[in-house]
């Protein structure tokens, strides 16, 4: 199984050395993925443009893969888009994990003049684009009669690893008609991952792709033996859970912290994780602090290597 993780610490500016500081913490651990999400217009915390942080974090490393949780191609000019991914993918020398997405907010959507109802269509016409532009092809644009071919070309060939973020039955038979990994919502409950896996896995025979190898699980971790701050995780993230479970996409969504999170001492998180593999097929753990409020840095990277530890 492989061990990624997201940053612990997002400052309300773009800090780089926070960024590659934790990057390389991450690296020196063992993790062997971090990973960025994009979101814009949600105040402190905003990632705008997760590919130009990650090159901050490719200075500080070495090893470590450089993803991305959801680059939104629906906002996105696809000759841009390729031409950015490869620069990363040259700086990084082969680093970059391309984890790609639509977006669902709509208010996000208008804002970028992206018609909500295409954005499916939008978004594998992008995509597409892209891939076809990675392998040298000249591509010939809408209102342009001259064919173009973009410089330079990703460092992995024919072009990194693409994972597709996914959230609900379209989404997911998108993904699967792709023959892509599924990126899930790390809110996702532990029984609706296993249908959603399936649906995949279907929808990859019906356009009779093989199905994917990786298998990733983004998840909420922490892990102490400090059982007065666990308790206090688990009834936080409890009430969240509430809240978030009346109205939205999450309405509905299960108010046992078991189900989307992994918190514990040492012996549970090490028999969860285990637990995942041996259910879900998970190859690829993905750590996130989501949802976990005003925690001490130092305790969050006492949890951090302490995973790292328990899946070596």
């Amino acid at each position: 199984m492989r061990l990624g993780l997201t940053p612990w610490i997002i400052s309300g500016t773009v800090d780089a050395q926070t960024l590659s500081r934790q990057a390389a913490l991450a690296e020196n651990w063992g993790y062997e993925s971090f990973w960025l999400p994009e979101n814009h217009f949600t105040g402190d915390g905003a990632i705008p443009e997760p590919l130009m942080l990650l090159a901050g974090a490719a200075a500080s490393t070495t090893k470590i893969r450089l993803a991305t949780t959801s680059f939104l191609l629906t906002l996105r000019h696809p000759l841009q888009a390729a031409e950015q991914v490869a620069v990363l993918d040259q700086l990084s020398n082969g680093r970059v994990i391309l984890g790609v997405g639509r977006g669902y907010a709509p208010d996000m959507l208008a804002a970028f003049n992206v018609p909500a109802k295409d954005k499916r269509e939008i978004f594998k016409t992008v995509l597409d684009t892209m891939r076809r532009a990675w392998t040298g092809e000249p591509i010939t644009m809408e209102g342009s009669s001259e064919p173009v071919t973009i410089s330079p070309l990703p460092f992995q060939k024919p072009y990194p690893p693409i994972w597709v973020a996914a959230f609900g039955p379209k989404a997911l038979r998108q993904a699967g008609m792709l023959g892509m990994p599924y990126l899930a919502s790390p809110m996702e409950p532990i029984d609706r991952l296993r249908e959603n896996y399936q649906r995949h896995k279907e929808a990859c025979k019906e356009e009779q792709v093989s199905y994917p190898d990786e298998i990733p699980v983004m998840r909420t971790v922490f892990v102490s033996e400090d059982k007065s701050l666990l308790s206090r995780i688990r009834h936080q993230l409890e009430e969240q859970a509430k809240q978030m479970s009346t109205s939205g996409i999450r309405k509905g969504m299960s108010l046992h912290v078991d189900d989307w999170a992994i918190i514990g001492e040492p012996g549970f998180v090490r028999e969860k994780i285990l637990f995942y593999r041996e259910n879900l097929g998970m190859t690829d753990l993905i750590v996130t602090r989501l949802r976990i409020g005003k925690v001490d840095p130092e305790l969050f990277e006492r949890s951090l290597a302490t995973i790292a530890e328990l899946t070596s």
